[in-house]
Protein backbone atom coordinates (compact mmCIF):
# COMPACT_ATOMS: atom_id res chain seq x y z
CA UNK A 1 0.00 0.00 0.00
CA UNK A 2 1.76 3.39 -0.91
CA UNK A 3 1.23 6.85 0.66
CA UNK A 4 -1.13 7.97 -1.24
CA UNK A 5 -3.36 4.79 -0.64
CA UNK A 6 -2.87 5.04 3.16
CA UNK A 7 -4.19 8.50 3.17
CA UNK A 8 -6.88 8.51 0.88
CA UNK A 9 -8.57 5.61 3.12
CA UNK A 10 -7.70 7.62 6.24
CA UNK A 11 -10.96 8.96 7.17
CA UNK A 12 -9.99 11.62 9.33
CA UNK A 13 -7.51 12.74 6.65
CA UNK A 14 -10.46 13.37 3.76
CA UNK A 15 -12.70 15.08 5.91
CA UNK A 16 -13.20 18.22 4.28
CA UNK A 17 -9.67 18.44 2.69
CA UNK A 18 -8.70 21.61 1.59
CA UNK A 19 -6.46 22.08 -1.09
CA UNK A 20 -3.93 25.04 -0.08
CA UNK A 21 -3.67 28.56 -1.80
CA UNK A 22 -1.38 28.70 -4.63
CA UNK A 23 1.02 31.20 -6.03
CA UNK A 24 3.07 33.28 -3.58
CA UNK A 25 0.35 32.98 -0.81
CA UNK A 26 0.95 29.53 -1.09
CA UNK A 27 4.30 29.63 -0.78
CA UNK A 28 4.32 32.62 1.93
CA UNK A 29 1.69 30.51 4.07
CA UNK A 30 4.03 26.85 3.12
CA UNK A 31 7.14 29.03 4.49
CA UNK A 32 5.33 29.98 7.79
CA UNK A 33 4.36 26.26 8.12
CA UNK A 34 8.06 25.50 7.92
CA UNK A 35 9.31 28.51 10.16
CA UNK A 36 6.82 27.54 13.23
CA UNK A 37 7.13 23.27 12.45
CA UNK A 38 11.04 24.50 12.91
CA UNK A 39 11.01 26.25 15.80
CA UNK A 40 8.15 24.23 17.85
CA UNK A 41 10.56 20.83 16.68
CA UNK A 42 13.62 22.69 18.25
CA UNK A 43 11.81 23.66 21.28
CA UNK A 44 10.97 19.77 21.88
CA UNK A 45 14.66 18.76 20.69
CA UNK A 46 15.28 21.19 23.54
CA UNK A 47 12.85 19.89 25.99
CA UNK A 48 14.56 15.92 25.52
CA UNK A 49 17.38 17.59 26.51
CA UNK A 50 16.93 19.58 29.36
CA UNK A 51 15.08 16.49 30.52
CA UNK A 52 18.26 14.29 29.78
CA UNK A 53 20.35 16.54 31.52
CA UNK A 54 17.92 16.35 34.79
CA UNK A 55 18.12 12.33 34.43
CA UNK A 56 21.83 12.63 34.00
CA UNK A 57 22.33 14.98 36.69
CA UNK A 58 19.88 13.09 39.46
CA UNK A 59 21.87 9.61 38.70
CA UNK A 60 25.54 10.78 38.21
CA UNK A 61 25.72 13.61 40.23
CA UNK A 62 25.02 15.16 43.88
CA UNK A 63 22.49 17.35 42.80
CA UNK A 64 20.90 18.33 40.08
CA UNK A 65 19.84 21.40 38.93
CA UNK A 66 17.08 23.25 39.67
CA UNK A 67 16.58 25.45 36.81
CA UNK A 68 15.83 22.23 34.39
CA UNK A 69 12.29 21.57 35.70
CA UNK A 70 11.32 25.34 34.56
CA UNK A 71 13.09 25.57 31.93
CA UNK A 72 11.28 22.54 30.38
CA UNK A 73 8.09 23.70 31.44
CA UNK A 74 8.53 26.99 29.80
CA UNK A 75 9.79 25.25 26.49
CA UNK A 76 6.66 22.96 26.91
CA UNK A 77 4.17 25.75 26.91
CA UNK A 78 6.29 28.13 23.80
CA UNK A 79 6.36 24.44 22.10
CA UNK A 80 1.85 24.19 21.95
CA UNK A 81 2.26 28.12 21.72
CA UNK A 82 4.10 27.91 18.41
CA UNK A 83 2.08 25.01 17.17
CA UNK A 84 -1.20 25.89 17.56
CA UNK A 85 -1.43 27.57 14.20
CA UNK A 86 -0.04 24.02 12.51
CA UNK A 87 -2.44 22.27 14.55
CA UNK A 88 -5.41 24.23 13.17
CA UNK A 89 -4.22 24.36 9.71
CA UNK A 90 -3.50 20.80 9.27
CA UNK A 91 -6.64 19.81 10.93
CA UNK A 92 -5.17 17.80 14.14
CA UNK A 93 -6.43 19.24 17.07
CA UNK A 94 -8.96 16.99 19.53
CA UNK A 95 -12.09 17.02 17.82
CA UNK A 96 -15.65 15.86 17.94
CA UNK A 97 -16.48 14.57 14.51
CA UNK A 98 -20.11 13.19 15.39
CA UNK A 99 -21.68 13.93 11.67
CA UNK A 100 -18.66 15.85 9.43
CA UNK A 101 -18.59 11.83 7.69
CA UNK A 102 -22.51 12.53 6.62
CA UNK A 103 -21.87 15.27 5.22
CA UNK A 104 -21.20 16.52 1.49
CA UNK A 105 -17.98 17.42 0.00
CA UNK A 106 -19.39 21.07 -0.67
CA UNK A 107 -20.77 21.29 3.10
CA UNK A 108 -17.87 19.83 4.72
CA UNK A 109 -15.99 23.04 3.34
CA UNK A 110 -18.66 25.41 4.80
CA UNK A 111 -18.19 22.99 8.07
CA UNK A 112 -14.14 23.61 8.27
CA UNK A 113 -15.00 27.80 6.78
CA UNK A 114 -17.41 28.02 9.86
CA UNK A 115 -14.95 26.41 12.26
CA UNK A 116 -12.18 28.43 11.09
CA UNK A 117 -14.04 31.56 11.33
CA UNK A 118 -15.35 30.61 14.88
CA UNK A 119 -11.57 30.22 16.03
CA UNK A 120 -10.47 32.88 14.58
CA UNK A 121 -12.83 35.53 16.30
CA UNK A 122 -12.07 34.16 19.20
CA UNK A 123 -8.35 33.98 18.88
CA UNK A 124 -8.74 37.71 17.57
CA UNK A 125 -10.70 39.06 20.58
CA UNK A 126 -8.91 37.49 22.94
CA UNK A 127 -5.03 38.42 21.49
CA UNK A 128 -5.42 41.91 23.25
CA UNK A 129 -6.29 40.36 26.63
CA UNK A 130 -3.02 38.03 25.94
CA UNK A 131 -1.69 40.93 25.52
CA UNK A 132 -2.35 42.59 28.84
CA UNK A 133 -1.63 39.26 30.78
CA UNK A 134 2.35 39.68 28.86
CA UNK A 135 2.64 43.10 30.31
CA UNK A 136 1.49 41.93 33.99
CA UNK A 137 4.98 39.59 34.02
CA UNK A 138 7.09 43.17 33.19
CA UNK A 139 7.82 42.74 37.00
CA UNK A 140 8.31 39.40 37.49
CA UNK A 141 10.94 37.04 37.44
CA UNK A 142 10.82 33.85 37.09
CA UNK A 143 12.17 31.80 40.33
CA UNK A 144 15.11 29.78 39.16
CA UNK A 145 16.10 31.13 35.54
CA UNK A 146 15.40 34.64 36.71
CA UNK A 147 13.50 35.66 33.10
CA UNK A 148 11.49 37.87 32.85
CA UNK A 149 7.95 36.33 32.91
CA UNK A 150 6.06 38.77 30.23
CA UNK A 151 8.48 36.60 27.93
CA UNK A 152 6.84 33.79 29.47
CA UNK A 153 3.75 35.57 29.23
CA UNK A 154 4.25 36.23 25.87
CA UNK A 155 3.31 32.89 24.55
CA UNK A 156 -0.54 33.28 25.11
CA UNK A 157 -0.10 36.19 22.84
CA UNK A 158 1.58 33.64 20.37
CA UNK A 159 -0.82 31.16 21.12
CA UNK A 160 -3.95 33.30 20.40
CA UNK A 161 -2.30 35.28 17.44
CA UNK A 162 -1.13 32.41 15.33
CA UNK A 163 -4.39 30.88 15.95
CA UNK A 164 -6.01 34.01 14.58
CA UNK A 165 -3.51 34.07 11.67
CA UNK A 166 -3.93 30.24 10.69
CA UNK A 167 -7.97 30.54 11.27
CA UNK A 168 -7.79 33.16 8.60
CA UNK A 169 -5.70 31.50 5.93
CA UNK A 170 -8.00 28.24 7.04
CA UNK A 171 -11.01 30.17 6.25
CA UNK A 172 -9.57 31.76 2.80
CA UNK A 173 -8.43 28.40 1.42
CA UNK A 174 -12.00 26.84 2.47
CA UNK A 175 -13.44 29.58 1.01
CA UNK A 176 -11.56 29.13 -2.15
CA UNK A 177 -12.13 25.92 -2.32
CA UNK A 178 -15.82 26.30 -2.10
CA UNK A 179 -16.00 28.91 -4.95
CA UNK A 180 -14.34 26.88 -6.61
CA UNK A 181 -16.69 23.74 -6.09
CA UNK A 182 -14.79 22.11 -3.68
CA UNK A 183 -12.23 19.15 -4.01
CA UNK A 184 -13.00 16.00 -5.55
CA UNK A 185 -12.35 12.88 -3.61
CA UNK A 186 -8.49 12.93 -4.51
CA UNK A 187 -8.50 16.56 -3.00
CA UNK A 188 -7.90 17.68 -6.82
CA UNK A 189 -9.23 20.56 -7.71
CA UNK A 190 -12.43 19.83 -10.69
Amino acid sequence: MSDSDSISSDPLHDIAEIPPLGGIWGRLVSGLDRLFALLASLALLAIAAVVILQIVSRVALPSSPAWTEELSRYLFIYMVALSSGLVLRRNRHVNVELFQHLLGRRSQLVYRALCCLVVGVFSAWMTPYAMQFAQVGAFQTSPTLEVHMHYIFFSTVALFGLSALYAAIGLIEASVAIARGGPTHTGEMP
